[in-house]
């Protein structure tokens, strides 16, 4: 099973907007993602930075067991809709990548943020910047 990042290069590849040069990247990231984890049960998620997670509340945990029932684009964000009205919304910012691997996969030293763990695989975010700029927010309600 190809990766997201691969199946974003392929399908980007020449594909620009000048305005918000990111957009068609979050776009095939979400059409790479709707048929991975659309309808799947979150494990679990693994944070390996502290300073990734911008919500202290609702836990993250409340996240873990939840089915992912649609996905959006917010701006320039990715939003994983959960059950229970849970929102998990990743924002990559400029050298933040998403990976599909295998169920459980590890955290790659240095670049890993965090690992979404699914049934049939695991979604890496990592970020190969020095500053550390993406961001991951649980929130209750469509309205936060």
């Amino acid at each position: 099973m190809a990766n997201a990042v691969e199946l974003l290069r392929e399908m980007a590849a020449g594909a620009t907007n000048a305005l918000v040069p990111e957009l068609p990247d979050i776009t095939i990231y979400l059409e790479a993602l709707e048929r991975r984890v659309l309808g799947q049960p979150l494990q679990q998620i693994r944070i390996s930075s502290p300073f990734l997670l911008r919500t202290a509340l609702p836990p993250l945990n409340q996240s873990h067991g939840k089915s992912v029932h649609c996905l959006r684009r917010l701006g320039k964000r990715i939003a994983l809709g959960l059950e229970n009205e849970l929102w998990l919304v990743i924002h990559l910012m400029i050298a933040g990548r998403l990976y599909w691997r295998e169920p459980g996969a590890k955290l790659v030293r240095k670049l890993g943020l965090a690992a979404l763990d699914f049934p049939n695989g695991s979604l890496l975010l990592t970020e190969a910047g020095t500053k550390k700029r993406a961001s991951l927010h649980l929130v209750a309600g469509e309205e936060a």
